[in-house]
């Protein structure tokens, strides 16, 4: 009497509370494991298996989720939703994968840049070089990392007055890569700014693998504004790199490559007065040999010039001092640094003091 009040499924039923309670239960789950069994079917569908030292679950995507060359015998880690298969099989289906483990990401990343350098996707004939006149910067980074504050910092301090355009992304894990194109095709169709900054500080080489990512590394490639990219440390090299116009080794050395150095510039500048001041010297001493009734009239017109030139230099330095953070900061301006979201944390730098606030309220101006 008790079996004949329970309740009877049909077969699909079943299948569908099946997946109902695992969809509720799992709105998505990361496994780690070892790929077997893998193949492709029509092109179109990927099929492996997700094995460890005792257990083994089935696995399908579709081939263009596949970001990665994948083979039997390497470690992965895949986000996927578990699913109760028509044919009573239980399975994963991927949303993402991505290698994990120093033998795995190395034997994607040659397998990867073979099949990109056979397309031409890193020829040297197809790089571009830095603009000559660079006025505003995009910067694709995680705002909350020490590579970003460091990119910065020096930007400010070798020269400073630059318009920047940062697009806060992830910069590890599976989710990244997808944020890194999309701020990447925004600064492309906005068009704003004159060259790309994509940044990262140092990290193992599982927190770097997204820069190893086939569909970003394409979207780099096809960027219409040149790319920089300063990813790592100087012995890390990533497929991005080698699909950027321009390299940096760090995000510091990203910065020196996109500014002049104040320093350097007002150097030259009194360099070049002193060789104007001996050349004309030296021209007054051959006119005066020459005719010396000439002499007051040509001293005249040099120092004419002379004086031109000082206020022409003059105006370039008012310009360099303008430019100085630290003169701004003087005037009464502030810096603020940090994620500017109500209810964080921001360091104000000014004059003489820095401060740490709370936002409390955002309004738009």
């Amino acid at each position: 009497m008790e079996n004949s009040e329970q309740q009877v499924y049909t077969v699909s039923d079943f299948q569908a509370v099946c997946n109902q309670i695992l969809e509720t239960a799992f709105t998505g789950v990361v496994v780690e494991g070892e790929i077997a069994s893998y193949k492709v079917n029509q092109g179109k569908y990927v099929f492996f298996d997700l094995k460890d030292e005792q257990s083994s679950v089935g696995c399908f995507m579709m081939v263009y989720q596949q970001r990665f060359p994948l083979e039997d015998g390497m470690k992965v880690r895949v986000r996927a939703l578990p699913k109760l298969t028509n044919w009573g099989k239980f399975s994963l289906t991927v949303q993402a994968i991505q290698p994990v483990g120093e033998g795995s990401l190395k034997k994607s990343f040659e397998l990867l840049k073979k099949k990109l350098a056979g397309e031409g996707l890193f020829d040297p004939a197809k790089k571009r070089p830095l603009p000559d006149r660079i006025e505003k910067i995009g910067v694709i980074s995680s705002t909350q990392a020490a590579g970003y504050a460091d990119f910065c910092k020096i930007l400010n301090e070798r020269w400073g007055g630059l318009t920047v355009l940062t697009a806060h992304t992830q910069v590890q894990g599976m989710t990244a890569a997808d944020q890194i194109i999309r701020a990447l095709k925004y600064m492309n169709e906005r068009g704003e700014v004159d060259v790309v900054a994509v940044i990262r500080g140092g990290g193992s080489a599982d927190d770097l693998a997204v820069f190893n990512d086939e569909a970003l590394v394409r979207a780099i490639a096809a960027s219409k504004i040149p790319v920089i990219t300063g990813i790592g440390h100087e012995i890390d090299e990533s497929l991005c790199d080698l699909a950027a116009d321009v390299v940096a080794s760090t995000p510091s050395n990203a910065a020196q490559m996109l500014t002049r150095d104040r320093r350097e510039v007002k150097s030259g500048l009194r360099a070049d007065v002193n060789r104007i001041n001996n050349l004309l010297k030296d021209k007054i001493d051959e006119i005066t040999e020459v005719n010396c009734k000439e002499i007051a009239r040509v001293a005249d017109e040099i120092y004419h010039k002379i004086e031109l030139i000082r206020t022409e230099i003059a105006g370039q330095n008012k310009i360099l001092a303008q430019l100085n953070p630290e003169n701004v900061l003087a005037r009464g301006y502030a810096l603020v640094r940090g994620d500017v979201a109500v209810g964080s944390d921001v360091e104000i730098e000014m004059a003489k003091r820095v401060l740490t606030a709370n936002v409390k309220a955002i309004k738009e101006k």
